[in-house]
């Protein structure tokens, strides 16, 4: 048994004085806080790929217009709880641009964050229907996402998509949605943190499913063109984006700009609501609002409760990003493309030392090389895996807290360096060799 990196009493000790029984179930701050704690005390760089954050430089176009604001003088006036009128018409374009379906400008509207966009989503679709109380997760999925319907008192139910693409999904979601208590879909396409796509036929199923049973469909773009499989940078021109706007009107679209544009850091992103679904009224948002539309209700009763609008300069920033990716001027595929080349690398090296990829194709096709990506290790849970790899410097979340039933973890290759890849191959030689 050759020594590992890190002093294995260290990470059990700093694992008990978090108070984590289950590791599997240790959340990604808990990880994080852990191995930055492991790194300080034992002087051993880590590398870590549990925190799913943007490590490229953000877009100069959207630096450029968010100075230029401030410098203007902005900051002094509150944001319109609306949304700039040029965010909203950039919006709009950047959608038709590259989903290729129509948005109105006025159902663009900014949040801070897609966590926010998502938050306040939950919230208003929650408030539709007496009878309808519940989310539905198409998981794995983003855990934080359940800690909010947690904290705002809403049940979900989920299931992992895994053993359910192409033709199987539509019977297990008509399994929920015929219980007649789910309010909501949610999913991430691509997805955090296996990386499958959702096809074109599975995202009918989920919009014709949602038309049939009045539910509607919250659909996380946060990886937004990120299946680097199909060249999705040309404005206006297929292929688009996929998504389940084309086959129903009940949905709201989360567009971020935290990896596409790689603009995490000032929290800005825009949800997109049908132009059906805005205008929509709903008895019981007119009981508790007086005014029944769900568009309206979403930004002036909710929005504006939860944070009275999202940065102004911000949103200058994000307008400038559309309209440049819209003008044909900004290709920011290229840029975030260096995800699937970190991608590729890491795989390389798990799979030469008896790792595999859990999630390992996409209704018969390879995966793409993208932003995360999960593997396994032999018959190791992931509570044990995760645990395990802290052993030698390597830190990342068990698949558990995504809502798969696969056992395994998630790689984030955000936070790699050009000098880690060494260091992991160093690593996970000696992990084999041990285990």
């Amino acid at each position: 048994m050759k020594p590992t990196p890190i002093n294995k009493q260290l990470i059990d000790k700093a694992i008990s004085d978090f108070g984590i029984a289950d590791f599997a179930k240790a959340t990604i701050r808990e990880v994080v806080a852990i191995a930055q704690m492991a790194e300080k005390q034992s002087g051993v760089e880590f590398i870590k790929m549990e925190m799913g954050v943007p490590g490229l430089q953000p877009s100069a176009y959207g630096v450029k217009a968010q100075v230029e604001a401030l410098q203007n003088g902005i900051a002094r006036l509150y944001p319109n709880i609306n949304g700039i009128p040029e965010l909203k018409e950039e919006a709009s374009r950047f959608i038709k641009a590259f989903i290729g379906v129509d948005v109105a400008p006025e159902g663009c509207v900014p949040t801070c964050g897609s966590m926010q966009g998502t938050y306040a989503s939950f919230l208003t679709c929650y408030q539709t229907d007496p009878k309808k109380n519940t989310i539905l997760f198409i998981d794995p999925g983003f855990p934080v996402q359940k800690q909010q319907c947690t904290v705002m008192g809403a049940p979900y139910e989920t299931f992992d998509v895994y053993d359910f693409r192409g033709e199987k999904l539509g019977p297990k979601l008509e399994s929920y949605l015929s219980k007649g208590n789910i309010a909501a879909i949610i999913y991430s396409n691509p997805n955090n943190p296996s990386w499958i796509c959702l096809q074109e036929e599975e995202l009918k199923t989920i919009g014709e499913l949602a038309t049939k049973y009045d539910v509607i469909v919250l659909e996380d773009l946060a990886y937004f063109a990120m299946d680097f499989r199909k060249n999705l940078s040309t404005p206006f021109e297929p292929p688009y984006q996929p998504t389940v706007a084309r086959y129903t009107d009940n949905y709201v679209l989360l567009i971020s700009g935290s990896k596409a544009f790689s603009y995490a850091g000032e929290r800005i992103s825009c949800s997109c609501i049908s132009n059906s679904l805005y205008h929509r009224s709903y008895p019981a948002l007119e009981e508790r609002y007086r005014n029944g539309q769900f568009g309206p209700v979403f930004i002036h009763r909710v929005l504006y409760a939860l944070s009275s609008g999202t940065s102004h300069s911000a949103q200058y920033a994000l307008a400038a990003m559309f309209k440049a990716a819209s003008d044909g001027v900004y290709d920011f595929r290229s840029e975030i493309s260096e995800y699937g080349r970190r991608a590729g690398k890491l795989k390389e090296i798990f799979l030469r030392h008896g790792f595999h990829i859990v999630y390992d194709t996409d209704m018969g096709e390879p995966l793409a090389d993208g932003f995360y990506f999960t593997i396994g290790y032999k018959q190791m849970t992931g509570s044990q895996l995760s645990r395990e790899l802290m052993y030698y410097g390597v830190s990342a979340i068990a698949l558990d807290t995504t809502g798969s039933n696969q056992q395994g973890l998630r790689i984030c290759t955000s936070f790699i360096r050009d000098n880690q890849y060494d260091l992991l191959d160093e690593r996970m030689k000696v992990f084999a060799e041990n285990n």
